[in-house]
Parts: structure tokens; C-alpha cells; sequence
């Protein structure tokens, strides 16, 4: 089918609208400042409205299903006293948030979203500065993000302020089809398994996750899995914003046997992994989407099985 003609008042019309957006994107102050809990109910629709747009274009699935999930997301966020939450205010507005995760030896960014009517570079970029500035203020060895492999802009600007990709990966979600290993028992983690998460994960990942870790416990999400009585692997969740380590790809595998759910848009499996990524095509998952981890400052390449969250 042609594509249908675009009258000159459209034309007109669009060109209007794009030169207005234009100089309110530049005439208009960005004040940055550190979020309120105020600030949620309009951060969290911009993180909603931002990310159902980028996907959209893409024709990929929204990260959130509602504009009530992002609410309580960055609501969340904004009260966690380890997390450094940032708005840009633009017009006596907030216009985008962002986030830096500091819990542990290397920190985590994100979600930045910027409000879709206001989207240019020079507003992602702000929050992307103010996070890194927190960050190395604090003398963090390294930042850590994950980005939509679809989303050339961001890729992009995180390139621009020293980030390398270093993984890329499928996010996977479906019913999973398959039974637990009667060798690699799942239970819930302790508090008294901390100190064995933390060797495993400094054995694989070069660092320990153990307050992050500490965090699900308490939420009662973290797992563990055993292998003759010894810890060999651990989650605090299978799902986007949790992270897993196993000293093998079998450790893994128990652990997302054993998950009620996945949750989320899915659990993001290094692509490179191959060995995983067919095995869990094999038990009923699917590509939902690509994306990439990508580092700024220190990394070391993983020594294990590992599944990232969204923030790495």
C-alpha cells in the first residue's frame, strides 16, 4: 500500500509543533535537585510515559504496565536511604529522574527517563552527570548500567560519558516447562548465608553484592541452591531488577526451576552464555528483548554463571 499524502497544513502543522518543543527544550532553565517524595506521583508517570514511548517505536513491550507501577517504583526509590534520587525540574515542572544505586562497592544507575515532550540530549545528559558526580564523590570503584540495545540515543550518550559495553544480553520471561534437580536443592536465604553469597560472588563477579543481597532477605525474595551441602549459587530474585551468581550454569538452572515467577519483563541472560540461553529456550522461555551491560571505571569479566538486573 503507498503511503497516504501529508497536506501542507500537516507539514505546517508538525513543523509548529516541533519548533515550540524546540524552544522550550532550550529557553527553559534545568534545575537539578535532589528528589522528594512530592515528586513521585509525577516522576513515576514521565518513567511510565518514557519508556511505553521508546519501546513503542520500537515495537517492543513496555517495561511497566502502568503508569501506577512507575508511581510506586520510583516512590520506592526515592525512600530507599542507599539510593540517590535526582529530578530535573524545567518550567516549575519535573521533566526526567534519575537514580544511582549505592549499596554496595560498585554502584548501580538507573531508570533515567526524561518526559517524552521534552526529550533531547541535553536533559538525559544532566541526569546522567548528576549521578556520576554522586557517584564519584563517594569514591565508588565503578558505575554500572544496562541499556536497550534498540535505543541508539542511549547507547550513545553513555558512550559519550565513558561507559563500555561489556555483555549483551536476552531478556527471557515465559512458563517455564521443566522440573527441580533433586542434586541442586533450593531453599530460602538466611541472613547466616551472607558470608558464603559474598566468597561466591567476589569469586565470580570480582566483588560482593552482600548488602543488595541482605536487602531481598529481608524482602523474603533471595534464594539459595546447595550442592552436597555447600552453597554454590544464589538470586535475589529472578526477574528484571534481580541478580543472580552460580559457580555453574547448573546453579542457575535450579534456581530459576525453583522461582515462583519471573518478574517483570523477564531475567536477563548474558547472550554470550549460549549453553543457558538454549536452555532455557528449550524449557519454555522466550526473547523478549536485547539489551547490554555496560561499565564505567572498574570491571572484571566474570569468572561463573551469572544473571545481571537491570542495573548490572
Amino acid at each position: 500500500m503507498p503511503p497516504q499524502a501529508v497536506s501542507k497544513e500537516e507539514i505546517m502543522r508538525t513543523a509548529a509543533i516541533a519548533m515550540t518543543r524546540e524552544r522550550v527544550d532550550t529557553t527553559r532553565p534545568v534545575v537539578l535537585r535532589n528528589a522528594a517524595a512530592a515528586d513521585a506521583p509525577q516522576a513515576g508517570r514521565i518513567l511510565f510515559d518514557a519508556f511505553a514511548a521508546i519501546a513503542g517505536q520500537h515495537r517492543f513491550p513496555a517495561d511497566f504496565p502502568s503508569a501506577a507501577a512507575g508511581i510506586s517504583l520510583v516512590e520506592q526509590l526515592i525512600a530507599h536511604p542507599s539510593i540517590f534520587s535526582v529530578v530535573a525540574e524545567t518550567g516549575g515542572r519535573v521533566a526526567g529522574s534519575n537514580f544511582l544505586w549505592q549499596l554496595d562497592s560498585i554502584a548501580g544507575i538507573g531508570p533515567i527517563t526524561v518526559d517524552p515532550a521534552l526529550q533531547n540530549e541535553a536533559l538525559g545528559r544532566a541526569l546522567m552527570r548528576a549521578v556520576l558526580e554522586q557517584a564519584d564523590r563517594n569514591g565508588f570503584a565503578g558505575t554500572r548500567l544496562v541499556q536497550a540495545a534498540y535505543h541508539n540515543r542511549s547507547l550513545a550518550l553513555y558512550s559519550k560519558l565513558g561507559f563500555d559495553a561489556r555483555e549483551p544480553l536476552s531478556v527471557m520471561n515465559g512458563k517455564f516447562a521443566g522440573e527441580r534437580s533433586p542434586q541442586r536443592p533450593v531453599r530460602p536465604a538466611a541472613v547466616a548465608d551472607l558470608q558464603a553469597c559474598s566468597r561466591l560472588a567476589a569469586g565470580v563477579l570480582g566483588h560482593d553484592r552482600q548488602n543488595e543481597l541482605r536487602d531481598a532477605i529481608g524482602r523474603g525474595q533471595a534464594m539459595v541452591v546447595e550442592e552436597g551441602g555447600r552453597i554454590t549459587g544464589y538470586t535475589t530474585g529472578i526477574g528484571f531488577f534481580g541478580h543472580s551468581v552460580g559457580a555453574t550454569n547448573e546453579d542457575l538452572q535450579a534456581l530459576i526451576a525453583a522461582a515462583p515467577r519471573i518478574d517483570g519483563p523477564g531475567v536477563l541472560v548474558p547472550t554470550r552464555n549460549a549453553a543457558l540461553l538454549r536452555w532455557c529456550l528449550a524449557h519454555g522461555l522466550r526473547i523478549v528483548q536485547p539489551m547490554t551491560l555496560m561499565s564505567r571505571g572498574v570491571y572484571d569479566e566474570p569468572a561463573g554463571a551469572f544473571l545481571p538486573s537491570i542495573l548490572y
